[in-house]
C-alpha cells in the first residue's frame, strides 16, 4: 500500500488527503470495478509493491488458456465475522501515548473503510493482562493469603488508562466492530499455585471465576464496549508463559456446563462462548468439550492458533459438529522472520487456509509494538513484532499490516465464502460480499511468476501475479 514503510502518521494524513502518497490510488467502487474490469491490488515479496491498487483487469468472453480458478456462487459456505488483530494492552498504550491527531489518523487508516483505510473488523482483547502488557495483572489483585469469592474488589482500572480510552476511539470509526476477549490468567488467588504463571484454576472458585466474566463482560459494557465473545482460556496447555494457566479439557468441559454457561443465562449475556483457543494439533481437546451435551449447549463454537498442527485440523472439528462455529484466533510474527516467507506463508495458510476450513475470523497477533517489541511481561514474548511498529508518532507498517489487509478492506463483515476452484500453486479463496462485490485472494505458492484466468458466470479475466505474490481481486 505504501512505498515508504516508516512515516509520520501526520504527514501520511497530509498527502493522503492531497492524493500524492506513492502507489496509493483510491478503491474502485463496487459498480465501476464490474464495469471497468476487476479491481486488483498486489503484495509482493520484495516490497516492490505493498498493498497497492493495480490497473483493473479486463474481462473477456474468449474461452481462457492455462490455469484458471472458476468461481461458483452457488457454493456457499460460512459467513465472515472479520479479519483483525489481537489489540493487547501494550498495543493500546503505545497507541494512547501517540499524539491525538497522529493517532486520529492511524487509527482512522487501519479501521476505516474508505480510500486507502485497510477496514479492520475484529479484534481481540485480554482479559486482564497478556505477555504483552507492560506488567501482569487481573481485575482482582489481592496481597498473598486473601481472597475475594464475592468479587467486591473487582475493577476494571487497570484498563482504564490506556486500552478503553483507544477503544472508544476504535467504536467511534466502526461501531459495529466485533471484539473478542480471552484470558491468560484467573486472579492468582484463585489457583492452585498461587501465581501468574502456570497453576490450575480451584475448583472451589469455579462459581466465582464464571462470576467474574460476568463481571468483565457487563463492565466493558458499562464503558460503551460490547463483548461479542469471550474464549475460556488462551492456550490451556501452555502453562509456561506469564501470564497462564493449564486448563485440560475435561477441567474446561467441566467449567463451562456447571459455571460459566449457567452464570451467562443467568445474567442474561448474549456474549458468546467459545473453547480451546490454542494450537491445531489437538482438536481432540474442543471434541472433548463439543461431545459432552452439558457442555455443548452453551457453546458457539471453538477457537485455534497455528503453533502447531495442520490447518485443516478446523475442518475435523467442523465436520464433527457442524452446528457449531471455528475461528482463527492467533498467529505471531516473530521480529527476526523475513517478509519474504510470511507474506505467503500468513496469507495461503491462514486468510485462504483457515477460511477454506470453515473459520469465520482470521486475526494475527499483536497490533503494536515499538522497535525493541516492548512492552511485554516478565517472561512474556521478547520477539513479537507489531503489525504497526510505533516510535512516537513514527508508523511503521510491518508483515501482518498487509496480511490482513488483503482481506479486511474487501471481504467484510457479513461476507460468505463461495466457491472457488483450486488449480496447482494457486491457493485462492472467495467471498461474497455484503454490498454483492465478489472478493478473491489468490496467492502465487511457486518459485515463479504464474499468469492465470480468473472466469465467472461467462467471463473471464487473465492475470499475472511474481513468485510468492498474494493479490486481491474485486469485482
Amino acid at each position: 500500500m505504501f512505498r515508504t514503510s516508516a512515516l509520520s502518521t501526520s504527514a501520511f494524513s497530509l498527502l493522503l488527503l492531497l492524493g500524492l502518497t506513492t502507489g496509493c490510488q483510491r478503491a474502485p467502487q463496487a459498480s465501476s470495478a464490474s464495469g471497468r474490469g476487476a479491481a486488483f491490488w498486489l503484495t509482493t515479496t520484495d516490497k516492490t509493491s505493498l498493498f497497492q491498487s493495480q490497473a483493473p483487469q479486463a474481462w473477456s468472453t474468449a474461452q481462457p488458456t492455462g490455469a484458471v480458478i472458476e468461481i461458483d456462487e452457488k457454493q456457499t459456505f460460512q459467513p465472515i465475522d472479520g479479519f483483525g488483530y489481537c489489540l493487547t494492552g501494550g498495543s493500546a498504550e503505545l497507541l494512547h501515548r501517540m499524539g491525538a491527531a497522529e493517532r486520529k489518523a492511524l487509527l482512522q487508516e487501519l479501521f476505516g473503510t474508505d480510500g486507502n483505510h485497510i477496514g479492520v473488523s475484529y479484534l481481540r482483547l485480554s482479559i486482564g493482562a497478556s505477555d504483552l502488557d507492560a506488567q501482569v495483572f487481573s481485575y482482582d489483585d489481592l496481597p498473598a493469603g486473601q481472597t475475594d469469592p464475592q468479587l467486591a474488589k473487582f475493577s476494571l482500572a487497570p484498563d482504564e488508562p490506556h486500552l478503553i480510552p483507544v477503544l472508544k476511539e476504535i467504536l467511534a470509526i466502526n461501531p459495529k466492530i466485533k471484539i473478542l476477549g480471552s484470558p491468560w490468567s484467573p486472579p492468582t488467588w484463585m489457583k492452585t499455585n498461587g501465581e501468574s504463571k502456570g497453576g490450575s484454576l480451584k475448583p472451589e472458585f469455579y462459581d466465582a471465576y464464571a462470576r467474574y466474566f460476568v463481571k468483565y463482560v457487563q463492565g466493558m459494557k458499562t464503558h460503551g464496549v460490547r463483548i461479542d465473545a469471550i474464549t475460556v482460556q488462551n492456550e490451556p496447555l501452555h502453562p509456561g508463559n506469564n501470564p497462564s494457566l493449564l486448563m485440560l479439557a475435561e477441567q474446561q468441559a467441566e467449567f463451562v456446563k456447571k459455571n460459566l454457561g449457567p452464570a451467562f443465562q443467568q445474567a442474561k449475556l448474549d456474549t458468546k462462548i467459545i473453547v480451546y483457543d490454542h494450537n491445531c494439533d489437538k482438536p481432540e481437546y474442543p471434541l472433548t468439550i463439543l461431545n459432552d451435551p452439558e457442555a455443548k449447549k452453551y457453546v458457539d463454537g471453538s477457537a485455534f492458533h497455528m503453533y502447531a498442527g495442520q490447518i485443516d485440523a478446523l475442518s475435523k472439528v467442523h465436520d464433527a459438529h457442524p452446528d457449531k462455529n471455528v475461528y482463527f484466533t492467533e498467529q505471531w510474527v516473530g521480529s527476526k522472520s523475513k517478509f519474504a516467507e510470511n507474506l505467503p506463508w500468513h496469507v495461503r495458510t491462514l486468510i485462504i487456509g483457515a477460511t477454506r476450513n470453515w473459520s469465520r475470523t482470521v486475526l494475527e497477533w499483536n497490533l503494536a509494538a515499538d522497535p525493541q517489541q516492548n512492552p511485554h511481561t516478565p517472561g512474556g514474548c521478547t520477539e513479537c513484532r507489531g503489525a504497526l511498529t510505533l516510535d512516537g508518532n513514527n508508523v511503521t507498517r510491518e508483515d501482518a499490516y498487509y496480511i490482513i489487509a488483503h482481506a479486511s478492506k474487501f471481504a467484510r463483515p457479513g461476507s460468505v465464502r463461495i466457491g472457488s476452484s483450486l488449480p496447482d500453486k494457486l491457493p485462492n479463496v472467495a467471498f461474497k460480499a455484503p454490498n454483492g462485490d465478489k472478493v478473491l485472494v489468490v496467492q502465487n505458492d511457486s518459485p515463479t511468476a504464474q499468469t492465470f484466468s480468473v472466469r465467472h458466470q461467462g467471463k473471464a479475466f487473465a492475470t499475472t501475479l511474481p513468485a510468492g505474490g498474494v493479490g486481491t481481486y474485486v469485482w
